[in-house]
C-alpha cells in the first residue's frame, strides 16, 4: 500500500481480494475462509444486495442420476449428460489443440465443460446438501432440444428447483461467510467499485477504485453512483466474479451474434439488475487477462415486462411448458422443435428474428396457462421461495393458475384474454408493435394444429412433443395440460402474450484454465488474477459454448468459484 489502508482494510491484511459479492463470489470466499484464508470481499452495491443475481432466481440447479431423477424412474448417466452438453455447446474454435497462443478459444472451455460435468454427476448434489441445501422432489425438463441425438437439449428432466429458490442458494453460503466475517477473517467493502487492477512486475497485486456514498435502496433498486473517495487495497490474489453484460443494453448489442441468429432487437428488456454492466470484465482484459467468445449471449425470446418492477426495464420470463401455440410478428407459426415452447432458446430466436421484428405472439387456453405457465424469479414464486408446504400445495395443485400468473394476465400490458379469436387477435393487433395480424390466417393454422388430435397418431412436432413431456410422471401431474384443441370453448378463454426479447446471461468472458486463473495472450496465467461465474462465462470464458442446458448458470457460479477459492488457498 502507497499510505496507511482505511475502511474495510484497515487493521486487516487480506491474503485474497474477491471483486462481486454475488454467488460466485460468496463460493470463493467461503472456500477460502475454510480453509483460514483472510479475505476482502467488495462490491459497488450496499449489504442488502448481498448474493446478487442468484437471489433473483428460480434457483434451478442441473444435477445428473440424482436421488430426484432415481426416485421417478429417470434414467441418467455421466455419458448421456456429457453427450447432451458437447451436442449443445457446439465447440467449434479449438484452434491447434494446445494451450499455447494458438489454442483457440474454445480450447479451456470444452475442458472445464468435461470437468463441470462430472461434478453435476458425482458431487454436485452431495456438496450443496452438506451445506444445507435441498430441492424438489422431482426433475423439470427444461430446454428439450432440436430434436437431434446428438444435437441441442436434455435427453431427460434435470432441472431441479431449490425449495427456497435463489434466497436459499444464496444463503447457504452467504451464512458462512457471514459467520467467518465475525470471526474476522471475512471483510466487506460495501459501496466499494473497483476501477483498476494493479499490476506489479506481470503479477495482479491488487485493485484500486473509488468509494461510493451511501445508498440505502432496497435489494435489486438502480443506486446512485456518487464518488465520495478512493481506495487502493492489496493481496496475494485477486478474484473477479462480477458478473456478465446482461444489464449493459450497448455491450449486448455490440456483442450481438448478428450472422448466426438475427439482428440485435430494437426493443429490449433487462431479466438482471442495472448493477449488471460488465464493466470489471473490461477492467480486467486491460489489465492483460483474455476474453474469449464475445458473441455467446443467452437472451430469452419469453419475456413480458414487469407490471411491478424493481429494476429499470424489469422483465420476467415465462417458463412455458410445451403446449401453447408460437407464433411470429407476421402471424407465422414458428416451425420445428425450436416452435416448441421451452425447448430451444437459440432456435426459436433465430425464428423470431428471422421476420425482421423483434417480438411474438403466445396463443393459449385458461387450461394451458393454469398448469404449464411458470415465471422465473424468487419474487414470483413466493410459496416455494417461502417454503412454505401448505401454501405450494394449494398454489400449484388447485384449480386455477398460481397467483403470481393471473396478476400478470390481469395486469401485464403484454397479455390480452377474449372469450373467441376475432376479439382475441383484434386485441392483439392493438399492442402490436409492427404488423396487423390477419384472423384468417391465424385461425386456419390454429384449426390445423387442432386436427392432429382427433386420433393418437400425427406428425404435429408440436404435439408430438407433448405427448413425450406427459410420459415424464411429474410433468404429466404438474407441468403439462392434457392435450386440447385450442378453440374449444371448453378450455376457454382464449389468451394470447406479446412476447419480448429479455436479456439474461454472457455465455463468453475471461478464459481461465482448470484452478480458475486468467490466462494472457500468450497461454500463460497471469500470476495473483482469478476470474469465477459469468465474468469467466461460468468457466475457461464460455463454458457452455453456444447454448445452455438450463440450471447451469448458478452451478456454474458454484463449481468457479470453489474452483477459485480451492486453488487459491492451496497457493
Amino acid at each position: 500500500m502507497t499510505e496507511t489502508p482505511s475502511g474495510p482494510a484497515a487493521d486487516f491484511t487480506p491474503d485474497a481480494i474477491v471483486v462481486g459479492a454475488g454467488l460466485a463470489g460468496l463460493v470463493a470466499t467461503h472456500e477460502l475462509a475454510k480453509a483460514g484464508k483472510r479475505v476482502l470481499v467488495l462490491d459497488q452495491e450496499n449489504r442488502a444486495n448481498l448474493g446478487a443475481q442468484a437471489f433473483w432466481s428460480l434457483g434451478g440447479l442441473f444435477f445428473v442420476d440424482s436421488k430426484q431423477q432415481r426416485r421417478t424412474g429417470i434414467k441418467d448417466s455421466y455419458e448421456l449428460a456429457l453427450q447432451d452438453w458437447m451436442g449443445s455447446a457446439q465447440f467449434d474454435r479449438l484452434g491447434d489443440g494446445t494451450d499455447g497462443p494458438d489454442r483457440g478459444e474454445d480450447y479451456w472451455p470444452r475442458r472445464w465443460a468435461e470437468a463441470y460435468v462430472r461434478f453435476a454427476h458425482t458431487e454436485k448434489q452431495a456438496y450443496l446438501n452438506d451445506l444445507g441445501l435441498s430441492s424438489m422432489p422431482f426433475a423439470g425438463w427444461a430446454e428439450r432440444g432440436d430434436g437431434r441425438a446428438t444435437g441441442h437439449g436434455n435427453s431427460v428432466p434435470r432441472f431441479h428447483l431449490t425449495w427456497g429458490t435463489g434466497p436459499e442458494v444464496v444463503r447457504v453460503f452467504a451464512e458462512p461467510v457471514e459467520a467467518a466475517e465475525q470471526r474476522g477473517l471475512v471483510r466487506f467493502g460495501f459501496r466499494h467499485r473497483v476501477d483498476d487492477l494493479v499490476v506489479e512486475d506481470g503479477a495482479v497485486v491488487g485493485v484500486r477504485g473509488a468509494q461510493l456514498a451511501e445508498d440505502d435502496s432496497p435489494r435489486g433498486v438502480r443506486s446512485n453512483r456518487d464518488v465520495v473517495g478512493e481506495f487502493d487495497y492489496r493481496a496475494a490474489a485477486v478474484v473477479v466474479g462480477s458478473g456478465g453484460i446482461g444489464h449493459n443494453f450497448d455491450l449486448m448489442r455490440q456483442n450481438w451474434p448478428t450472422e448466426r441468429i438475427g439482428p440485435a432487437p430494437e426493443h429490449l428488456i433487462a431479466g438482471v439488475p442495472a448493477h449488471v454492466d460488465g464493466r470489471m470484465i473490461g477492467i480486467t482484459e486491460a489489465a492483460g487477462a483474455t476474453v474469449v467468445n464475445r458473441d455467446r449471449l443467452w437472451a430469452y425470446v419469453e419475456g413480458v415486462h414487469n407490471w411491478d418492477p424493481i429494476w429499470p426495464d424489469h422483465a420476467i420470463r415465462i417458463l412455458p411448458g410445451p403446449s401453447s401455440m408460437w407464433f411470429d410478428a407476421d402471424g407465422k407459426r414458428l416451425e420445428g422443435m425450436s416452435g416448441v415452447p421451452g425447448a430451444d432458446t437459440n432456435g426459436s430466436m433465430k425464428q423470431v428474428l428471422a421476420g425482421g421484428h423483434d417480438y411474438s405472439w403466445f396463443i393459449l387456453t385458461q387450461t394451458i396457462i393454469e398448469k404449464e405457465f411458470g415465471l422465473s424469479g424468487s419474487e414470483q414464486n413466493p410459496d416455494i421461495t417461502g417454503k412454505d408446504v401448505k401454501f405450494a400445495i394449494k398454489s400449484r395443485l388447485a384449480k386455477g393458475a398460481p397467483g403470481p400468473v393471473e396478476a400478470f394476465k390481469e395486469h401485464g400490458v403484454d397479455f390480452v384474454v377474449a372469450d373467441n379469436l376475432a376479439d382475441l387477435v383484434a386485441n392483439m393487433n392493438e399492442i402490436a408493435r409492427g404488423p396487423q395480424l390477419d384472423v384468417a390466417e391465424i385461425e386456419r393454422q390454429i384449426v390445423a394444429r387442432d386436427r392432429e388430435l382427433d386420433n393418437p397418431f400425427c406428425k404435429d412436432v408440436q404435439v408430438m412433443a407433448i405427448a413425450n413431456a406427459r410420459r415424464a410422471k411429474t410433468e404429466k401431474i404438474i407441468r403439462v395440460a392434457p392435450p386440447h384443441r385450442i378453440l374449444d370453448p371448453a378450455h376457454g378463454p382464449l389468451i394470447a402474450v406479446r412476447l419480448n426479447i429479455l436479456s439474461r446471461k454472457t455465455l463468453g468472458g475471461l478464459e481461465t484454465n482448470l484452478d480458475a486463473q486468467c490466462i494472457a495472450a500468450d497461454g500463460s496465467p497471469i500470476p495473483g488474477l482469478y476470474a469465477a461465474g459469468e465474468a469467466a462465462g461460468f468457466g475457461g470464458g464460455g463454458v457452455h459454448g453456444y447454448n445452455a442446458l438450463e440450471g447451469t448458470f448458478l452451478g456454474g457460479c458454484i463449481f468457479s468459484g470453489r474452483t477459485a477459492g480451492r486453488a487459491i488457498a492451496r497457493g
